[in-house]
């Protein structure tokens, strides 16, 4: 069986975010890997569904879950654009995904500026997978929104 890198699944996360952008919602995009396939694929809706908690993560949690038929994601690994906010950051640790591998850092809003051990504690965490395009993406729909 063919492994893929942590890139390679970044880079479809950013393909999700790139949706987002698309349809003028902060482009956050997420994929959750099991066993080196993508079984969820997201990016923020919040605009779409008026819900703030419509989060790309938010949406890919649930969609592995319906995916694997239960609420842990043991095992699987998620990819995102941006560093997951104190909510999603809760919501990861519910899960107890194994791995959480992100793009850019969120100085504003990331849950690791407010409390790093709002994961689980089995939850493995990478930083800066590609992180220069996640974050131009972002720069990018911020700057537009100035216009």
């Amino acid at each position: 069986m063919e492994m893929f890198s942590d890139e390679y699944f970044m880079n479809e996360a950013l393909k999700e975010a790139r949706k987002a952008f698309d349809a003028e919602e902060i482009p956050v995009g997420a994929v959750i890997v099991c066993e080196n396939k993508i079984i969820a694929r997201a990016h923020n809706l919040t605009e779409l569904l008026n819900d703030v908690t419509a989060h790309a993560e938010m949406q890919a949690i649930t969609s592995a879950a319906n995916h694997i038929g239960g609420k842990y994601l043991i095992d699987c690994t998620l990819y995102v654009t941006l560093e997951p906010c104190q909510m999603c950051a809760g919501a990861l640790y519910w899960s107890q995904i194994t791995k959480i591998v992100y793009g850019a850092s969120d100085e504003k809003r990331g849950f690791s500026k407010i409390e790093t051990r709002m994961l689980h504690p089995k939850t493995q965490i990478v930083s800066g997978v590609m992180e220069e395009p996640c974050a131009e993406l972002m720069k990018l729909f911020f700057k537009n929104k100035r216009k």
